[in-house]
């Protein structure tokens, strides 16, 4: 069976990382135009380094919980496509063997100037040259509002060829992602929906799972054999 699974903030929550929309989340304290897009990093780039530098901090202390573990173990039964919207890393230290990450990583830098990547140490500043051009034009490799994700070739031929879609932990109010379960459920994919609450999007899946992904992953993966 070939399966396309999509998570977002709400898998890795139960690992200690704050989400952004929650009440007490990371947009509480921080405005979405001043630390996640390219017009704040220009306007202040120690501000944006200081956020990712902290959630970095953050996601190195986490550890991962059992739905991370649950989708190692699912990928080492079936045909499995894990995209994330996440940016931490903890499907790669639960044992997924490949995750697409459609917004970026901690793990990443980049270069504003030349487009040169690689990999961030855990403290960034402006003042960092780049390996290549040498410029001081270092930032976070993550998407930010108003840039396009990466890897969507391949994740929409992911969803069109899978025969069972789920999304794990996601708001449903963020598009592209937002619509990857009406594509998949347009070519034939079977649409399950885990979450604490519907979500945006709801009306777009076949079914739904309600409870904490610690919970419902594991028993999910179980039910497929």
């Amino acid at each position: 069976m070939r399966i396309t699974v999509l998570t977002g903030a709400g898998i890795s929550a139960e690992s200690g990382l704050a989400t952004f929309r929650a009440v007490d989340g990371l947009w509480e304290s921080h405005r979405i135009e001043d630390v996640a897009t390219p017009e704040g990093f220009a306007a202040d780039p120690a501000l944006v380094h200081r956020f990712y530098n902290m959630r970095r901090e953050d996601a190195a202390a986490a550890q991962p919980n059992a739905a991370h573990l649950a989708l190692a173990e699912l990928a080492q039964r079936h045909d499995l496509v894990l995209v994330t919207q996440n940016v931490d890393d903890l499907h790669e230290r639960a044992g997924s063997p490949e995750v697409i990450h459609m917004h970026g990583a901690l793990a990443g830098a980049l270069c504003a100037a030349c487009s040169h990547r690689w990999s961030a140490p855990m403290v960034m500043s402006p003042e960092d040259p780049c390996p290549a051009c040498a410029r001081p034009a270092t930032r976070p490799d993550i998407v930010w509002f108003g840039e396009i994700p990466y890897h969507m070739d391949r994740i929409w031929e992911a969803l069109e060829s899978a025969d069972l879609f789920a999304a794990i932990g996601t708001s449903g109010n963020v598009y592209p992602a937002a619509g990857f379960a009406q594509h998949a459920r347009r070519h034939g994919a079977d649409c399950v929906e885990l979450n604490l609450d519907s979500s945006a999007n709801a009306r777009d899946f076949h079914r739904r799972i309600t409870g904490p992904a610690s919970r419902t992953v594991p028993e999910w993966v179980a039910s497929l054999g």
